[in-house]
Formats: structure tokens, sequence, C-alpha cells
């Protein structure tokens, strides 16, 4: 059963075994970038509910992708020799997460990133933390992904796109420029189709923590 927490001085990320089938783990308590920095390392992230209350989440299985495995369709490959997209990283950072914030997502009511997010995230922005790639089409902003770096982990958090294969082209690229420079998993939480296509599978939640372990503060 997930634990309810009632006051911010009893605030405590619990054991993963207490999340419930869907994965929430814990309801309450105040997001903030220190929570958010200590949460991802263990397996849990945010995602605010109705009425905006914080809720913490820790899948189980966990969809990851590993960046040797990422697939890149000969579609893809076409487009990016095409040179339909630009693409750049940390140039947009505010206007990715509002894009991610405004895109409507199918059986989805609103956006749980709440303007409260927004300031978790561009604050750990400024911190070197949180990180944006961008997808530019004739000089307009079409498509992009942000997350959070942690040691040699990528925790993706939402991806949005105005025009077709604008985020996956992002995304191939972001993680090609990631892998280049040491990341060696990238969580993308739960499952959705549009990521399976490019590699993205299920791993235990036991088996994502072990790696979480080990990559997110690698040894020095």
């Amino acid at each position: 059963m997930p634990v309810v927490c009632f006051s911010e001085n009893q605030f405590y990320f619990p054991s993963l075994s207490r999340a419930n089938e869907d994965g929430l783990l814990l309801i309450g308590g105040k997001v903030t970038p220190e929570r958010v920095l200590e949460a991802y390392p263990k397996g849990i992230f945010p995602w605010y509910g109705e009425d905006n209350v914080p809720m913490w989440w820790s899948p189980d299985p966990r969809f990851v992708l590993f960046p040797p495995e990422m697939h890149v369709s000969r579609s893809m490959q076409k487009l990016a020799r095409k040179e339909t997209f630009t693409f750049t990283v940390n140039q947009a950072f505010k206007d990715v997460i509002a894009a991610c914030a405004s895109m409507p997502r199918e059986g989805q009511h609103g956006t749980w990133i709440t303007p409260e997010m927004k300031d978790v995230y561009t604050t750990l922005h400024r911190r070197g933390f949180a990180h944006s790639a961008e997808a530019w089409l004739d000089g307009e902003l079409v498509g992009g992904i942000y997350g959070l770096r942690i040691g040699n982990v990528f925790f993706g958090e939402s991806m949005f796109s105005k025009v077709s294969n604008a985020s996956k082209f992002a995304f191939i690229r972001y993680v090609q420029e990631l892998e280049q420079t040491g990341v060696q998993l990238v969580d993308c939480q739960v499952y959705t189709s549009h990521v399976e296509t490019l590699g993205a599978r299920l791993i235990p939640r036991v088996y994502f923590v072990h790696l979480l372990r080990q990559m997110c503060f690698p040894a020095q």
C-alpha cells in the first residue's frame, strides 16, 4: 500500500515494496529540487495527481532504453540525412517544458507538468542537472525532450512534437550524443509504443534499481 505523507516534517521515501500495482509509492510531500535528486537514483519520480496533490511513483517493470540497443529506422536515417530539422541541446529549456505541458495527451485530461513542476525542473536546469534537446524547423521549435542526467543515467521526463517525427528526431540525436558522453541507461519510466519502436524495453524494477546504484554514482 502506498504511504500517505500528512506532514512535511515526517516526509521520507518508503521501501519500493510499498508501491501498488500501478507503481504509486507515496502520496503527498512537496516536490523540491533536493527531493527530486534524492528520488531518481532510488527509482522514484514525481507526478502531480488530481487536485494538485504530489504523487511519487516507482513502476514495476520499468521502461528503459540501453543506448546501444536504440533502433533507428531507415525512414529516420533518411530524415537525418536530409537535414530537415536542426538539432540543439539546452537552447530552449523553458520552451520545451512549456510545450510538453501544453500538448494534449491521449487518455489524459490536463497535465502533470504543473507550474510547481516547471519551477523545480527549471531550477535543476540552472544547477546543471536538467537538460533539453530541441528540433527546429525553419527557425521554429517543433519538437523536443527534457529530463535529468545523474551520473551515467538520463531520466527522460517528457517529449513533444508539433510536426511528424520531430520528437523522434530529437530523441535519437540526443541519445546518440548522451552515449558518446558516457550515458549507459535512459529511463523512459512507463511503456509507450512510440518509444518502444526506438528500442526501449521493460525490465524488472529490482534490476533497474541495481543499475542505478552502479550508474548514477560511478566509481571515480
